[in-house]
């Protein structure tokens, strides 16, 4: 079988761009696919790639270095071509204590995603439930496969979502459909998931990963000032009143008048050149 490294390191792109991998431990992998552009790569296929404490305190780590490089301007977390996370490992948390989940800090790698100031695409294939799901959903954009399945089945083995499902699924899709998957544990298609507002784009299966580092070369090209602002920006004028939220644009957006960004983006607009964006 193909490992999702494996996968990347044959295609033609990759080679030309002169993308290369690093192996970060045997489970979870990195690569530089693209100029700017990272990934990170769950590779525990025998398991569905399910989540143990382990791999999601690798993420995190990860996640921190990669939000650190200059050079980084967007990231892809994905499983590859077969199955982005089919959960939390249930072994593992069958005997875990409420004590065991503070102390290791199990919602880590989530909540570090969530504060990532590069732009972070989830690029799902296959099973994204449970943790999975909550996974795909702290990132800012989430590219899946047509036939993918999204859902939250805690409720069938005796507990909840522990991650932000039951706020971020309210908030995406509405009470009553984030209810109907919450308290039924149904899963739902990547084409149900587009139709519902909970993925940024659908497209056949064994694409996700490609149309990410499309998007994610995109972004890369684009300035890292302007993106890192308006992440922050939409990420915290969701909790706050609208006028509030409007001021937070504003002056996020006078700020950036005083980078080398907008002088450069400004200028090549009026000469009819591509810019060249430095994050300064």
């Amino acid at each position: 079988m193909c490992t999702p490294i494996n996968m990347f390191v044959q295609s033609k792109r990759f080679q030309e761009e002169g993308g290369h991998v690093a192996v970060s431990g045997n489970e979870v992998q990195t690569a530089r696919p693209l100029p700017h552009v990272a990934m990170v790569v769950i590779a525990r296929p025998l398991r569905r790639n399910a989540l143990n404490l382990e791999i999601k305190s690798r993420i995190a780590d990860l996640v921190e270095e990669l939000d650190r490089d200059p050079s980084v301007r967007a990231i892809i977390i994905t499983g590859g071509s077969e199955v982005f996370a089919a959960g939390t490992d249930v072994d593992e948390m069958v005997s875990m204590s409420p004590t065991d989940h503070t102390l290791r800090a199990s919602d880590r790698m989530f909540t570090t995603i969530r504060q990532c100031q590069t732009a972070v695409i989830a690029a799902v294939e296959g099973f994204a439930l449970g943790g999975g799901c909550e996974l795909a959903m702290s990132c800012d954009l989430i590219v899946a496969g047509a036939g993918s399945r999204f859902g939250q089945p805690e409720i069938r083995v005796g507990v909840m979502p522990g991650a932000g499902a039951t706020q971020r699924m309210v908030r995406v899709l509405g009470k009553y459909r984030a209810l109907r998957l919450l308290l039924l544990g149904d899963t739902i298609t990547g084409e149900e998931a587009l139709a519902m507002g909970l993925v940024s784009e659908v497209v056949p299966d064994g694409d996700a990963v490609q149309r990410a580092q499309e998007l994610a070369s995109a972004i890369a090209e684009l300035p890292p000032l302007a993106i890192r602002a308006i992440l922050e920006v939409v990420d915290a004028g969701a909790d706050v009143p609208l006028e509030t939220a409007l001021l937070l644009e504003r002056k996020a957006f006078q700020l950036l008048f005083d980078s080398e960004d907008q002088v450069e983006g400004m200028r090549a607009f009026l000469e009819k050149r591509p810019p060249d964006f430095l994050g300064r």
